[in-house]
């Protein structure tokens, strides 16, 4: 007979937050763990082994699903795993990157004709039912594609690209010009692939890492966000790039 267990949280899905349901789920030999938010629009996932699916890995999972039945292109925002692109690039679909925040995700969709898309902190959103994030669906598509490739949730996240993101920000006096110095990080990567639709993103595509500079609108605050193989190299092109943002102030 197969269980459920209710597991009272913190309502939003950080990694800080799961420990206790992380715990269940090991305990009580379960499955899957499922964790959304309160207005049901993000998505995290618990694997039988007590540990994160990965937030970022949602949408890339339920991707995957949709991208083995239907062609098509998809969207996340520029903030998001690299992982999309080679899951959808594999699929012989086209990947795009929006400006961060759901309406721009929606507007990309919408131009690209994308066959799904959403944005790394687990949002989903699938065209043929509502361009809005949906938990709920994105945990059905989940289920439909753990069923139908017989693995268990570890090994289904085991089959896709490793990535890391790195999470950072570098604080700005008032008077330090943010525009400014993001002009000069993209002038000073500008052998790089440049997307400046938000912020300035850099991707260095022969290392298959990416790095997103975006300032804050209330305050001196530039948000540095860095993706690559593993913990480590993730860490260090962050601490590269506020390296470099550093000496343009100092200069």
């Amino acid at each position: 007979m197969r269980t459920q267990r209710k597991v009272p949280h913190n309502p939003e899905p950080l990694p800080e937050h799961l420990k206790k349901i992380t715990s269940v789920v090991k305990k009580e030999k379960c499955h899957l763990g499922i964790v959304v938010d309160p207005d049901v629009d993000r998505l995290a996932l618990i694997q039988e082994d007590g540990s994160p699916f990965g937030e970022e890995y949602t949408l890339v999972a339920v991707a995957d699903y949709i991208l083995k039945k239907k062609k098509g292109n998809t969207v996340s925002n520029l903030s998001s795993t690299r992982a999309l692109r080679d899951v959808t690039e594999q699929a012989g679909g086209e990947y795009r990157a929006a400006a961060v925040g759901e309406v721009n995700v929606v507007n990309k969709m919408k131009e690209v004709k994308a066959v799904i898309g959403g944005e790394g902190n687990g949002g989903v959103i699938v065209p043929d039912f509502h361009y809005g994030r949906d938990a709920l669906m994105g945990i059905a598509l989940f289920l439909s594609h753990l069923a139908k490739s017989k693995l268990k949730a570890s090994e289904l996240r085991k089959s896709y690209p490793a990535y890391f993101i790195s999470k950072n920000k570098i604080e700005l006096t008032p008077q330090i010009n943010v525009d400014e110095v993001l002009d000069k990080m993209k002038l000073k990567y500008a052998h790089e692939n440049i997307n400046t639709v938000d912020g300035v993103k850099i991707d260095f595509e022969k290392e298959k890492e990416w790095v997103h500079l975006r300032k804050s609108n209330t305050e001196p605050i530039i948000r540095i966000y860095a993706e690559s193989q593993n913990e480590k190299k993730a860490a260090a092109l962050a601490q590269r790039i506020i390296s470099d943002i550093k000496d343009i102030i100092g200069k």
